[in-house]
Formats: C-alpha cells, sequence, structure tokens
C-alpha cells in the first residue's frame, strides 16, 4: 500500500497500472468505485470495459486477465477478484488492507480524507438559539451538522473556529430578565416573558445570591451568563466542542457597529435617506436595499449581524460558514451582498439552511416554545 493519507489510493494505483501495461497506453484511467452490495465486494472497475474497444478483445476475456495482474500487484491485501456482467472486476478486500489503511490513518491523522491543496482559515458559526432558556432538540440538527462539517474541513487541512453567536442584546433578554425578575417577586412574568420552570429555577438562584429584582440589566447579563454555562454543558454532553461565544453587546461595547458602518461607507455603499442610514445592497444582487440603523437610532439586526461579520473579517478568516434556519432562508442574499460589499468577494461568505424539526405527540405535531415554557430539551434527548 502507498503512503497517501487516502488508503484507497492504493487500490487505485495498482487497477490503473495494470490497466495501463496492459493496453500499453499510460493515458488509460480506469474508475474505481464502491461496491453497491457487500455481495459484489469492497471496490469495482470498469477497467476491462475501457480497453475492449483499442485492444479489440471481449470485456470478459480481458478482465480475467486483469483480475491476476491485480492481484499479483496488490498481493494479501486483496482477499479475491470476481468478474460480475459485462466485464466489471470485483475486488474484495482482506483483513491486511483494513490493518494496512487503520495505521496509515493513525499515523498520519487523517480519516482517509485528502487534504486541500490550500488551506483557508475558516470559522463555521452554528446553534446560536437565544439565551433566554436551554438548548432545545431542534438545536441538537444544528449542533450535529455544524459540529460535523467543522470537523471535515479541518481534515482536510483547514484552519477551524467554532462559534456560538450570544444574542444578549435585543429585546427578548429583557423580556427574559423582566420575567425572572417577577418571579423572584412572586408574580407572572409578562406578557411577552417567559413562563418555563427554567425561569423559577433561574429566580430561586437570583434570591439566594442577593440579586436585586429591579435591577434588570444585572439580571439580564446574569441570567444569560447562567444560560450559556448550561448551553456550553449541554454541546458538551452531546460531544460538541465550541470554540468561543462571542457576545452581540460586545458590537456595541467595542463600537464594532459603528466601525462596520463606517468601512462600507467609505467604500461608497451606504446612504442616508429618512432619517435612517441604508446599505445599497441592491448594488449586489439584493431585491432592495437594506435598513442598517433605523431613524430611531435603534440598529437593526441586519445592521447588527452586518457588524458582527465585520469582525469575523477583521479577525482574519478567509471563509465565513454560517449554519442556519430554515426560517433565514431569505435573509441569506442580504448577507452575501452585505460581504461583498464589504470586502469585494476577499472574504467568502457561505449560509448552510438547516430544515425545521417537529415534534408528535397524540399523533399531532407540536410546536416549542421558549416563552410558553413548551420545550423537549436536548439534554433531555
Amino acid at each position: 500500500m502507498n503512503s497517501s493519507p487516502d488508503p484507497t489510493a492504493a487500490l487505485l494505483d495498482a487497477v490503473t497500472l495494470t490497466a495501463r501495461r496492459l493496453a500499453g497506453d499510460d493515458e488509460v484511467s480506469p474508475a474505481l468505485h464502491p461496491s453497491p452490495r457487500p455481495e459484489m465486494g469492497d471496490y469495482s472497475t470498469n477497467a476491462a470495459m475501457m480497453l475492449a474497444k483499442p485492444l479489440g478483445r471481449a470485456p470478459r476475456e480481458i478482465a480475467a486477465e486483469l483480475a491476476i495482474a491485480i492481484e499479483a500487484e496488490l498481493g494479501p491485501v486483496l482477499e479475491k477478484t470476481e468478474i460480475a456482467g459485462p466485464g466489471f472486476i470485483n475486488l474484495f478486500l482482506g483483513d491486511a488492507w483494513y490493518r494496512e489503511a487503520t495505521s496509515l490513518m493513525a499515523a498520519t491523522g487523517a480519516a482517509g480524507v485528502p487534504p486541500v491543496e490550500d488551506p483557508e482559515r475558516i470559522i463555521v458559526e452554528f446553534v446560536s438559539a437565544n439565551p433566554t432558556g436551554p438548548l432545545t432538540a431542534a438545536s441538537g440538527r444544528h449542533a450535529a451538522y455544524g459540529d460535523s462539517l467543522s470537523r471535515l474541513l479541518k481534515a482536510t487541512g483547514n484552519r477551524i473556529t467554532t462559534e456560538y453567536y450570544v444574542n444578549d442584546g435585543g429585546t427578548q433578554v429583557q423580556n427574559f430578565a423582566a420575567s425572572i425578575a417577577a418571579r423572584m417577586n412572586g408574580e407572572e412574568p409578562p406578557k411577552d416573558g417567559y413562563k418555563g420552570t427554567y425561569v423559577n429555577e433561574l429566580a430561586e438562584r437570583a434570591k439566594a445570591e442577593g440579586h436585586d429584582p429591579a435591577d434588570l440589566e444585572k439580571l439580564a447579563l446574569t441570567g444569560v451568563a447562567w444560560m450559556v454555562e448550561g448551553i456550553r454543558g449541554s454541546l458538551g454532553n452531546f460531544g460538541v466542542g465550541m470554540d468561543d461565544f462571542f457576545s452581540e453587546r460586545s458590537l456595541y461595547e467595542d463600537n464594532l457597529v459603528d466601525r462596520g458602518i463606517e468601512r462600507m461607507r467609505e467604500a461608497g455603499h451606504v446612504f442616508d435617506e429618512d432619517g435612517a442610514v441604508w446599505l445599497r445592497t441592491t448594488d449586489f444582487g439584493d431585491d432592495k436595499d437594506r435598513v442598517l440603523i433605523r431613524s430611531s437610532g435603534e440598529v437593526t439586526y441586519f445592521g447588527a449581524d452586518v457588524a458582527y461579520h465585520v469582525d469575523k473579517i477583521e479577525r482574519g478568516n478567509d471563509r465565513l460558514v454560517d449554519v442556519l434556519g430554515a426560517d433565514h432562508h431569505g435573509y441569506v442574499a442580504r448577507m452575501a451582498a452585505a460581504m461583498e460589499a464589504l470586502e469585494g468577494g476577499k472574504a467568502e461568505f457561505e449560509a448552510q439552511i438547516m430544515q425545521l424539526i417537529h415534534l408528535v405527540e397524540g399523533g399531532q405535531r407540536t410546536k416549542m416554545s421558549k416563552r410558553a415554557g413548551d420545550i423537549v430539551t436536548l439534554d433531555e434527548l
């Protein structure tokens, strides 16, 4: 077996070499594919059928000759060969092949994945569920996909950072804090608050630690910190390790929003109209221009997210991968336009859309809601 980090390369090399010897042609390049069923071996090649016309011989006749040559070339790593159909050669691998393949992968640290020619620095953001409650079962799919994608990208030689975006700067967090405060006072959460039993537990913890229910700002910070602590633990239990948790609040505290908008303004892509600040995303294929800062001075969700992606770029990433829910499908074009406005395509943006999951109870589809307290947590799974 050769020293390639891809153990199947030795099989293809042997098939190609024997085919070229028989044909007397160094340009012959037969295919090698995994067999569709175990009884058909591990791999199959069409080499004999490729040589039938140039050699003027029947494919099965050529296959018989090639099979003997392939067995001699590969030796004990091949258990046997069989000729099938019009002239396919099925290869049955022996235990020696698996032992050598396992040793090779252990030595190289590559699970049969060839490295990319030009490794990139890639940041993969996934899960990023609001920190107003524990991770739900819906986040499990995002976690599994994002983690698997990150591992594959890393296995091919790229430098990977995994990141969770903590939405701790919006009204939902304010409602979350108000819900904790209400429970601390023995009251029902507000109309737009959160009613889960976990809120009661947070309220008890807050009282035990001496927090003031009137200090909603501190309750918000503390409640989010407790939730992020739990989220990190849930992901760890699920086998997913997140490199970083990025706080939305830091976008404002570190002036990243203003900096990102100014960067695009200097490039000529930002304009002011009706008291609001706009990004001219139509210049880059979007169906309409987008508001970054409303006339009230409030930064839009899109404006904050653009600033977040500016920060990703400034950290030196070549590719930004976002794993998003199906409800973000219409969001992709505008963010891609913003990235083009920012970098002119120098930093690639890629969105992976995950479909929603539905739980069934009593034969009926149910909908999870953190606000209503009707959830199935990832830990429960």
